[in-house]
């Protein structure tokens, strides 16, 4: 198995796009704002997110976060979001990581594995604690992050909150 978590770039294509369509708006607190668009808006969300992953552009309460897919051999799985640093509101929901796995996709082990990658990506940004965030009814998520050494500070109105020490 080829493992490779790969940035967003404006190069991407239908395969990725299909991947966000199966994704659906989303689900255990992850967001997909590119769900319903149409295959010709696609490039306009690609120049979007890089944008936001630089910074620019963006809106009231956001920061830059950096989107990446789960490649498992070559075929894309998983999406990932890393966040550099967090404001009130991701202090409390969303952290400095945020993942899903493509319906098609799940029982696979992949949940682990992007975030395993994505922890490596904030370790080489100097991000030495890492904040993941998930519901309290998502086990199947509050293994994954358990597995990867999260630690649970606390669980405030059904959200539960992890720190991961790097």
């Amino acid at each position: 198995m080829i493992i490779e978590l790969r940035e967003l770039s404006l190069n991407d294509g239908i395969e990725i796009y299909e991947m966000i369509q199966e994704i659906g708006p989303g689900e255990n607190g992850y967001q997909n704002s590119a769900y319903n668009l149409e295959f010709k808006e696609f490039q306009s969300f690609l120049i979007e997110s890089r944008d936001e992953s630089l910074g620019i552009n963006l809106q009231p309460h956001y920061v830059p976060q950096t989107i990446y897919w789960l490649m498992i051999d070559a075929k894309p799985v998983g999406i990932g979001k890393l966040r550099l640093y967090l404001n009130d509101n991701l202090c409390k929901i969303g952290g400095h990581i945020g993942y899903t796995i493509r319906p098609s996709e799940r029982g696979k082990g992949y949940g682990n594995i992007i975030l395993e990658e994505l922890l490596k990506k904030a370790k080489a940004k100097g991000i030495k604690e890492v904040l993941v965030t998930c519901n309290e009814s998502n086990s199947l998520s509050r293994k994954i992050i358990e597995l990867n050494n999260g630690e649970l500070k606390d669980i405030d109105q059904g959200e539960c909150r992890y720190w991961i020490r790097q």
